[in-house]
């Protein structure tokens, strides 16, 4: 690769391990209304999204003023964890190598995620992250995942053009995400959504390991 390009990563997931604190403050904001907790396999099929989507999608049967009350106490549970509970969205292996070579490459860097503002401010708080990005979307930017206006945003921002750019990510989502804005898709298999699933939305490489993405990225655009 030898001109720049536009690497946009998801976080929770991909660069991230949410796992644990989202399913468990999903348990909580179900349970605090007296509803039944939802299955983890469930909540991970809906990482990706935004809440109050995910919320509506994991229980059709609630009423619109339950999904909005469970999705406040999803909010206050998710807070009162990460400070109860520190190191409970740890990096996925080789994260930080990856996005220092990739910075000292030259190549701009963006975030697009489903995650809150908020959140993703924590997140590159305790990890040094921030120092790595030049864009950041947030479900706070705009509609939520696949519809393609945060990445498109963050395109416009670096000047980068579709075929300049890809999305890493472990949903459809994401891989949907790439497609209805024209971008390039990767996917990581370590997320929420299995490889195959990824593949079929899209994705040009279903990483294995973090290390794999130069190879992977040079696939798409050639070795230069």
């Amino acid at each position: 690769m030898t001109a720049p390009k536009f690497i946009v990563f998801d976080c929770d997931g991909t660069l991230v391990d949410s796992e644990y604190i989202i399913a468990e403050a999903m348990r909580r904001g179900f349970t605090a209304h007296g509803f039944e907790p939802i299955p983890r396999e469930a909540v991970r099929r809906v990482v990706g999204l935004h809440l109050r989507e995910a919320v509506a999608t994991l229980a059709p049967h609630l009423s619109a003023a339950e999904c909005d009350a469970v999705t406040e106490s999803y909010k206050q549970a998710f807070y009162a964890l990460r400070t109860e509970e520190d190191q409970r969205e740890p990096l996925f292996d080789g994260v930080l190598p990856v996005l220092s070579t990739l910075r000292a490459a030259g190549h701009s860097i963006g975030l697009a995620t489903g995650k809150s503002r908020r959140g993703v401010d924590a997140v590159f708080k305790l990890h040094g992250l921030a120092e790595y990005f030049d864009v950041v979307k947030t479900a706070d930017d705009g509609p939520g995942k696949p519809h393609p206006q945060i990445l498109e945003d963050a395109m416009a921002k670096v000047g980068a053009t579709p075929a300049d750019s890809v999305v890493i990510g472990d949903t459809t989502f994401d891989m949907e995400l790439a497609a209805n804005a024209r971008a390039h898709a990767i996917g990581v298999h370590w997320g929420y959504h299995e490889g195959h699933e990824l593949t079929a939305a899209g994705a040009a490489h279903v990483l294995k390991a973090f290390d794999e993405l130069p190879g992977a990225l040079a696939g798409i655009w050639g070795s230069g």
